[in-house]
């Protein structure tokens, strides 16, 4: 049975739909009412509020902090000025995706990991020889997501942070009255927004001074169904979904590496050893077998298969998460690939998806051919090949103030 999140006096109040999920072993909202258009529209327009208490949260302390997690992460942590954000994969020896997630370097000996999966067990294998402590404080801190064009303004009603200097990827402290908690300048919308990090005895507070301090600006409580589609518009992955942990898959083919998935950007190959970087030097000077892209459904073609049977254009209300054959045309002649997530993006009016392609056709600009079941009949609609960034506004990185130095 799923457990509460110490905010769950409040979710629970305010989801008229009863539309719940499990994650990670908690309640979790799919959507406080039944349609989550509002949801999805605060995200974008105004503010979006989330409880991501679920998410496994482990404190790394001591003088060899920094060199243990290079150790384990694709990045070069001990390159990580303190008050900064890294957002990093590890791998197995293979080079293969085990978890995605967060680094904030707190101090000079204090770093805070986030991952989706449960993670100590595997971290903890790596520890001997390291003057380290690891922790799993997941029960013990909860958190927020406070993410859309409003959420600076609203937390900086709320608390002392000096959030215009906050840069994109940086973390604070920060007190609200006598509530202190850490602000982290993420999130998952590809949008401004902020991640708050609050011990669990605090945590009601903390809710309550953002929703009133939000309540001029229209803030919303927002669930997972809409947070599915801001990620896809933001071309963001999410595992068991876009890639699979390399340790719970059946075979190999099911496993991703981080060039793969659209990370190879992160991946630091040149330096002291680290998990699997043999594996990716390798992969690095033959290439990649697959890529991720963006893709784009043509939609005259929708609107032409509907017609067909007297039927107007429909569009999911949700985001999806199934597997979708690409072909190289619509002949189905060829399948190179396969969609893994997409959604209708009522922001940008366009059907739009995540998928894995053979690397020779993830070039942008290219016409493919996507499976589209109408009627109970498998079709072809053409698609184009884009950058999986859809959405990338400026405000997610901008501050007020550009004095600022790097």
């Amino acid at each position: 049975m799923p457990i509460k999140s110490p905010f769950f006096p409040r979710t629970s109040e305010l989801c008229t739909s009863m539309l719940w999920k499990e994650w990670a072993g908690y309640y979790a909202v799919n959507s406080y009412q039944i349609p989550h258009d509002a949801e999805y529209f605060a995200f974008r327009e105004s503010a979006g509020l989330i409880d991501i208490t679920p998410l496994f949260k482990y404190r790394v302390t001591g003088p060899d902090a920094a060199e243990y997690l290079a150790r384990i992460m694709v990045k070069d942590i001990t390159k990580l000025k303190v008050g900064r954000v890294a957002y990093c994969c590890w791998c197995n020896d293979a080079g293969k995706i085990i978890d995605d997630g967060t680094v904030m370097r707190r101090d000079e000996y204090e770093f805070f990991v986030t991952s989706a999966d449960p993670s100590f067990s595997w971290f903890s294998r790596f520890t001997r020889g390291y003057q380290v402590e690891l922790e799993d404080i997941s029960d013990q801190i909860a958190a927020l997501a406070l993410q859309g064009p409003s959420s600076r303004a609203i937390l900086k009603r709320i608390c002392d942070a000096d959030l215009d200097r906050l840069r994109f990827f940086r973390t604070t402290s920060a007190r609200s009255g006598d509530n202190e908690f850490h602000i982290s300048r993420t999130g998952y919308t590809g949008d401004l927004g902020y991640e708050l990090w609050v011990e669990n005895k605090n945590a009601l507070r903390l809710w309550d001074a953002i929703m009133e301090a939000g309540a001029d600006y229209n803030i919303r409580p927002a669930g997972l169904d809409a947070l599915d589609m801001t990620r896809v518009e933001a071309g963001l992955i999410l595992k068991d979904v876009d890639y699979f942990n390399a340790q719970h898959v059946l075979i190999d083919d099911r496993t991703s590496s981080p060039f793969e998935v659209s990370l190879g950007w992160m991946v630091d190959l040149d330096r002291r050893p680290f998990i699997g970087q043999r594996a990716l030097q390798l992969e690095k000077a033959e290439g990649s077998a697959w890529s991720l892209a963006g893709i784009e459904l043509e939609w005259t073609e929708i609107e032409d298969l509907y017609a067909r049977y007297g039927l107007p254009p429909e569009v999911q209300h949700h985001a999806w998460r199934s597997s979708i054959p690409i072909y190289t045309d619509k002949s189905q002649g060829k399948q190179i690939g396969y969609a893994t997530s997409g959604t209708w993006s009522p922001l940008l009016k366009k059907n739009i998806a995540l998928a894995t392609l053979q690397s020779k056709y993830a070039t942008p600009g290219t016409m493919v051919a996507m499976e589209l079941s109408v009627e109970h009949v498998r079709h072809t609609v053409h698609a184009w090949i884009c950058d999986p960034q859809f959405y990338n506004p400026e405000r997610k990185r901008s501050n007020p103030v550009k004095d600022i130095a790097a």
